[in-house]
């Protein structure tokens, strides 16, 4: 599994060449939205401001399972509040690669919550209820993702109508070059607003086929029946749009596992085994598999993967497969093939990482000529 440095310069030649396109595109997204408290755990403190950090995960599962029986103290320090949520996570990398993005989903209610004002400049933002609350313990090998979600229940068709408007919903979700969907798994009611759609305002859409594209989130504490339910609802949204599915490594063997599947070794030749019975389940347009060290699509008979650019000290993890789904959706909306389009995904999710912050084009297209960063 290479990628030349011929191979990323030649992408991002595409990308400039592409870039002026840009402006033109739009992006409908929803439906959740998160308030994110990044967290780090303390190891030992050193003084009122001075502490080491727990840096890879075990060291708190060990710390915890040391204390069953008894009880133990465990200190967080936070380092930043930031908007969260796959969708607005999403939205504003979109936006920030220039896309006009239109945004639903839940950022407040009745005025939307402060972290969220930076992206409601960038982008027209539109929310029905209150957001959901994560506290993100970071670590160098992963992240915990703790989270209250007595909000996410509000997120439902007839809330959209009633609080919104079901002609602005039609509207952006007829025309727009992409639309997005993701956090299936949080949104109890997501199911059924997909059902909604495809008897009451898909059988309308005509013209061109246009992206959709779908992130169901962590599903393991879904049932396997829910699963299959939203798999099946998915791939009817191929009658309609060319329908993009992106998982990261666990959602993969999660959802082989709803589709009593064999479950391989967690290597890239297992992968690659479990992407193509996956794909022959839910025939979609595009299945995209993330670890976190490379990616895989498939489309039609053919899969092709490439490296991407790890660091072992990221600034923030957060959000990276949000990014990673961004700039995958950003290739295939200039019309990139999926080689690309991986390679504008992974650059995209390591640009973040290292920086916490989302890159634009040029930057993007900067990133993967540079032959000091390692694929």
């Amino acid at each position: 599994m290479m990628i030349s440095q011929e191979q990323r310069n030649q992408c991002a030649e595409r990308l400039n060449v592409a870039a002026a396109r840009v402006p033109e595109l739009t992006a409908f997204v929803g439906l959740d939205g998160f308030v994110d408290e990044i967290l780090h755990v303390v190891d030992k403190r050193q003084s009122a401001t001075e502490f080491t950090r727990l840096d890879q995960m075990a060291s708190l599962a060990d710390r915890i399972a040391a204390a069953a029986g008894r009880s133990t103290n465990i200190e967080l320090v936070r380092q930043m509040q930031k908007l969260g949520g796959n969708g607005p996570i999403m939205g504003n990398a979109l936006a920030a690669f220039g896309l006009r993005v239109t945004y639903l989903g839940i950022l407040g209610w009745p005025d939307i919550h402060p972290v969220f004002h930076e992206f409601k400049a960038r982008a027209d933002v539109h929310s029905i209820a209150q957001p959901g609350l994560t506290d993100a313990y970071e670590f160098h090998d992963g992240k915990i993702l703790v989270g209250k979600h007595e909000s996410l229940k509000e997120m439902t068709w007839e809330n959209i109508q009633a609080r919104w408007s079901r002609d602005a919903f039609q509207q952006h979700f007829s025309t727009a070059s992409l639309v997005g969907f993701v956090n299936w798994t949080m949104l109890p009611h997501m199911s059924q607003i997909w059902e909604a759609l495809q008897q009451e305002l898909c059988p309308g859409l005509n013209g061109e086929r246009r992206k959709l594209f779908v992130d169901m989130a962590d599903p393991e504490k879904r049932t396997n029946h829910d699963i299959r339910h939203a798999l099946e609802l998915i791939v009817n949204f191929g009658q309609w749009f060319d329908v993009i599915l992106g998982l990261n490594e666990k959602e993969a063997f999660e959802v082989g596992k709803a589709l009593d599947l064999d479950l391989p070794e967690h290597t890239p030749d297992g992968l690659q085994s479990l992407t193509r019975a996956i794909y022959a389940k839910v025939p979609v347009q595009t299945l995209v598999v993330h670890p976190v060290s490379y990616a895989l699509a498939i489309s039609g008979d053919e899969l092709v993967m490439t490296p991407g650019p790890v660091t072992a000290t990221p600034l923030i993890t957060t959000g990276a497969g949000d990014h990673f789904n961004s700039g995958f959706c950003l290739g295939k909306l200039l019309g990139l093939g999926n080689l690309d389009s991986l390679l504008t995904a992974v650059t995209t999710s390591g640009f973040y990482v290292r920086t916490a912050k989302s890159p634009n084009v040029g930057e993007l297209a900067s990133t993967l000529a540079d032959a000091s960063i390692a694929y």
